[in-house]
């Protein structure tokens, strides 16, 4: 084929590119520069030698009767010097075109990268291992009793003899064991207290501090489970915005010599590659006000456990995770999403001051004359919101986080002052001039985070104040009129998370039932230990199970034994037509499963090999 010339190219950041082409099977043309209407006059051979032919095996071989399903394809770049080069589009043609015709003339339109076709034998081959089950959803009620029982499971002391540990310890081997426990406790706001349980109990067994949840352990399940779940958006806010810049920017990070591409400057590279590392960096190390709040309660609960379990000579205030000599952002990062907490606390933990400074403070319920604004240190932690006379003087109010319904900006004429906003909470609203626009700013970000996941966070505001008996802003005479403006939406609000508990609590009894056996081996292992003191049968057996207390372990799975022969027998009486939940599972790791509805009767199976 003789290759001529291209007319009307993309521009590259509108100037003429550098083009040039590669042909399959031969390599690129040379180079034309600044041109968008580049002509090659380049012609290329291919030889094609038949399977009968004793030509050198190196040359390209195919059956006669499959040359002309042969296709040349032809490849545009734009040469970029310094940075990778760019695609500006293909075009193939067929080889049964090019035999009819002596000299075959035409335009070619560019083509995406493929030509909007896959070929199959360019693909590399994936082998899959694909389960099909399926899961019979009976009505709400029917799954109350273990619902219940699973429920329950972080109040049972020992953690070991609860039935949601019981389900990990039997399905072990089972990864997908796991998710419906967390969805399940999760959607009851079980899953912190249940979490704290199961890493006590694998902190009793951890020897090292080295170790620590290291283990495939069900605390390490339940807490990567638990990551993926609530932290997805955590991950987008914090990652996305530093990700889509590197993938726009489009810089050289290669630093390997062997893959260098010629031209390439392996200093400018390495400037490239640390800059973006520490963009990712200063992402991370900056976002623990955005860490969802599930998310910190775990780590606060997980970092009491572990300092209790293996205390350090001289452990100071605000110092973390005992096992790591780390940086101070990062050893920052640490502490404050392993402090931060949006629920009852105990009172006990470490606050993190999350922003502090001198500002002017004014109260509702000031009369208009007088000094109303004074000169006051405020303070906010994780914990609680806090107003001072001076820096380091006792506090004269204090306002717990979980108390703040709202934070918005206050409108100048409110008081003919800028740079102004109101913290509403349970009692009258706080009245803050800030030093500047900016000042302002970062403290009303702070606090709405802070404060982002409060249960009863308001959804509107007034945006100015309440002053002669009237609100300036909607002239309403009540002072507990509802806002006349909706609040500022927060990032990562109030997690909302689409949870069926019927699914999840089939998918777990579906999990029992197949898993069956073993639970009737830790029944007798339970019965062996209380009854007869010596040394157990089947030992090795046994020695798969957390028995702590056998007679109490006994009783739960009893009772599991029980409901599951009550849920088989509503199974087995619905039997008929019915909506299907069917998952399919790969041995290939993939973290998102498929659900497909279907309906099934016994006249129109789904045929199919199951294991």
């Amino acid at each position: 084929p003789s290759q001529k010339k291209c007319q009307g190219l993309p521009l590259i950041s509108g100037q003429n590119c550098d083009p040039y082409a590669t042909v399959s099977l031969v390599g690129p043309t040379p180079m034309r520069k600044k041109t968008s209407d580049p002509q090659f006059e380049e012609t290329f051979y291919f030889e094609v030698t038949r399977p009968n032919s004793y030509t050198k095996k190196s040359h390209f071989q195919v059956e006669e009767e499959d040359i002309e399903k042969l296709e040349i394809k032809v490849d545009l770049w734009n040469n970029g010097n310094l940075a990778q080069d760019v695609f500006l589009g293909e075009t193939r043609v067929s080889v049964k075109i090019l035999r009819n015709d002596h000299i075959h003339r035409a335009w070619y339109l560019l083509q995406p990268k493929g030509n909007g076709k896959s070929k199959t034998d360019d693909l590399g081959s994936l082998r899959l291992n694909v389960t099909y089950t399926e899961d019979n959803v009976l009505p709400s009620a029917c799954y109350t009793p273990l619902r219940t029982l699973l429920l329950k499971s972080p109040d049972i002391k020992p953690i070991s003899a609860s039935a949601a540990h019981i389900l990990g310890d039997i399905c072990r081997e089972r990864y997908e064991a796991v998710l419906p426990v967390v969805r399940l406790l999760l959607h009851h706001s079980r899953l912190v207290s249940f979490v704290s349980a199961i890493a006590a109990l694998e902190l009793e067994n951890t020897q090292e501090a080295n170790t620590i949840f290291r283990g495939n352990s069900l605390a390490t399940r339940c807490i990567d489970d638990m990551m993926k779940i609530v932290g997805r958006s955590y991950l987008t806010v914090t990652l996305k915005p530093v990700l889509d810049e590197i993938c726009e920017s489009n810089k050289t990070c290669e630093i390997d010599p062997i893959k260098l591409k010629e031209g390439d400057n392996v200093e400018v590279n390495k400037e490239n590659l640390q800059g973006y590392v520490q963009k990712v960096f200063s992402s991370i190390t900056q976002s623990s006000s955005s860490c969802p709040p599930l998310m910190c309660d775990v780590f606060r609960s997980l970092r009491q456990l572990a300092s209790k379990r293996f205390p350090v000579p001289g452990f100071k205030k605000n110092s973390v995770w005992w096992f790591a000599e780390l940086s101070g952002k990062v050893s920052g990062f640490l502490d404050e999403i392993s402090s931060n907490i949006s629920k009852e606390s105990s009172g006990v933990e470490d606050s993190v001051v999350l922003k502090e400074g001198e500002v002017q403070k004014r109260a509702q319920g000031r009369k208009r004359i007088g000094k109303n604004f004074k000169k006051r240190w405020l303070r906010v932690t994780n914990r609680e919101l806090s107003y001072h006379k001076h820096r380091g003087k006792e506090a004269l109010c204090i306002m717990p986080v979980k108390n703040i319904q709202a934070v918005e900006k206050l409108d100048e004429s409110a008081f003919n002052r800028k740079n102004m906003f109101q913290v509403l909470h349970s009692e009258k609203p706080l009245y803050v001039q800030a030093g500047n626009c900016v000042e302002a700013s970062e403290w009303v970000e702070v606090l709405s985070q802070v404060s982002r996941c409060n249960p009863d966070r308001l959804g509107t505001f007034h945006p100015s104040a309440y002053l002669a008996g009237a609100w300036l802003c909607c002239r309403s005479l009540s002072d507990s009129q509802p806002g006349c403006k909706p609040c500022t939406p927060t990032l990562l609000a109030n997690l909302q998370l689409d949870i069926d508990c019927d699914r999840e609590t089939e998918r777990i009894f579906s999990l029992f039932t197949s898993s069956y056996s073993k639970l009737q081996k830790m029944e007798d292992a339970c019965a062996s230990i209380a009854v007869y003191q010596g040394p157990l049968r089947e030992q090795d057996d046994y020695s798969l199970f957390t028995i702590q207390d056998s007679k109490e372990t006994f009783h739960t799975v009893r009772q599991i034994s029980h409901i599951l022969k009550e849920l088989q027998r509503e199974h087995d009486t619905r039997s008929g037509t019915m909506s299907i939940l069917t998952y399919l599972h790969t041995h290939t790791r993939i973290d998102s499963h498929v659900n497909i509805s279907l309906c099934l009767s016994r006249e129109n199976p789904i045929v199919g090999k199951t294991s």
